[in-house]
Order: C-alpha cells, then sequence, then structure tokens
C-alpha cells in the first residue's frame, strides 16, 4: 500500500534510491562473481564426469542450462543480496532507530516507509536482476571454458545443447526469481532494522534474524516457483 501511494503521489526519495542501487552493487557484485565461478567450475566437473561415465558428454549444456540458469544464478544473487546488502540495509535502519531519527521523521510527517524502506526495496530489485544477468554470463562462461580447456570437450556441442534446451521462458523465470528474492530480503531487512529494540545488541541481533530469516523464505519461494513453472510453461514437445 504504501508503495502505491507513494509512486502515485510521486513522492519516491530517488536521490536515496540511487545511492542505495549504487551502495548495494558495489558490495554485491565482485562477491557474487567469485562465487560464481568456482560454482561454474563444479558443475562442470559434476557434469563432465557423469556425462563421461553414460557417454552423453554432448549434453553437458543442456544440464548447465537447467542448473546455472534455473537454479545457481538466481541463487547466489539472492544470498549476496540477502546476507551482504540484506545486513547493510538491516544495520543502517537500525541505527537510525535507535537514534530516533525514524521517529524524528513521523513526528515531522514524513514516512519511514516511504523515505527509507521503499528506495531500498527499488534498488535490490535492480541490483539483483542485473547482477543475475552477469552472474549467468559469468557462470555458463566459466563451464565452457572448463568443459573445452579440461575435459577437451567441444565448444560446439556445448553451445548447440545449451540453446536447444534453454528457452527465453527460463531466462525471464531466473530474472522473475531474482527480483522476487530481491523483494523478500529487502523487506525482511528492513522491518527488522525498523523494530529492532535494546541498543546496539539489539541491532545485531535483528541483522542476524534478517538474515536467516531472508534465506529460509528465499529457498520456501524458490521451491514453489520451480515447482510451478513447469505447470505454466510446459516443457518442449510436452502436450
Amino acid at each position: 500500500m504504501a508503495a502505491g501511494r507513494a509512486v502515485r503521489k510521486r513522492k519516491i526519495a530517488w536521490q536515496e534510491c540511487l545511492e542505495q542501487t549504487w551502495f548495494l552493487a558495489a558490495v554485491t557484485s565482485l562477491p557474487s562473481i567469485l562465487v560464481m565461478i568456482p560454482l561454474g567450475v563444479a558443475v562442470a566437473i559434476t557434469v563432465g564426469s557423469f556425462a563421461s561415465q553414460i557417454g552423453a558428454e554432448r549434453y553437458s549444456g543442456a544440464v548447465v542450462a537447467f542448473v546455472i540458469i534455473g537454479q545457481a544464478a538466481p541463487l547466489v544473487c539472492a544470498l549476496m543480496i540477502s546476507g551482504v546488502g540484506g545486513s547493510a540495509i538491516c544495520s543502517d535502519l537500525g541505527a537510525r532507530k535507535i537514534r530516533e531519527e525514524t521517529d524524528a521523521l513521523e513526528v515531522m510527517g514524513i514516512s519511514p516507509i516511504e523515505r527509507l524502506v521503499l528506495p531500498r526495496v527499488f534498488a535490490a530489485i535492480v541490483v539483483t536482476v542485473l547482477l543475475d544477468g552477469v552472474v549467468m554470463a559469468v557462470g555458463i562462461g566459466a563451464t565452457l571454458i572448463f568443459h573445452v580447456e579440461i575435459l577437451h570437450g567441444t565448444a560446439g556441442s556445448f553451445l548447440a545443447t545449451l540453446t536447444q534446451y534453454a528457452r527465453p521462458a527460463d531466462f525471464v523465470l531466473a530474472e522473475v526469481k531474482a527480483a522476487v528474492f530481491a523483494v523478500i530480503a529487502a523487506i525482511v531487512a528492513s522491518y527488522k532494522g525498523l523494530t529492532c529494540k535494546g541498543g546496539p545488541q539489539g541491532v545485531g541481533d535483528a541483522v542476524n534474524e534478517s538474515v536467516v530469516l531472508s534465506f529460509i523464505l528465499v529457498f520456501i519461494a524458490n521451491t514453489a516457483m520451480t515447482e510451478l513453472y513447469p505447470i505454466l510453461v510446459p516443457a518442449r514437445g510436452a502436450y
């Protein structure tokens, strides 16, 4: 409701939104890439080893499409935005709460939700959606390089099966997942920050609680969306 009211009345703090976008991008981009590179290599090793045992090396690209695009990339972004970005959001809002800055905003007739929370939610969505595309590219690239240079496969067969089995809808689902995960992480972190009590110790407890709760909700949302996807978008060849 607050989001709709703020958009309708054009009361979104765009400067705050831009600052938070830059900040979240700065603290989450490099860790996401560094996590995705070894994860892509691990996928290549697992897929290559299993495929060589059953004589299906040419289908490794298809497995990468299912694992990295549909699951790994959105989850890596979610973990980064929850663990790194969410911690920063929660601690910032928690510090403002114990210094009574949010109470001062309410006294002046300014909604803390519109002024502080919405810019962070919008920033988290923008950063996570863009970061998901970068992470997918890095993961697929790392897997391709390892598949060709270490496992001595062919880039042609890898890319052929990747493009054969990866549909545009898969990439759209990955971006939708990233956006949903960002909303969950930002809202949980903001709520815990604005409701913390007990001084600095309370802020620390709120940060820990927000990270754990965000992880749990993200995995629940990921499971639900993964199960609904085949129902809404049937696989190729399905009737």
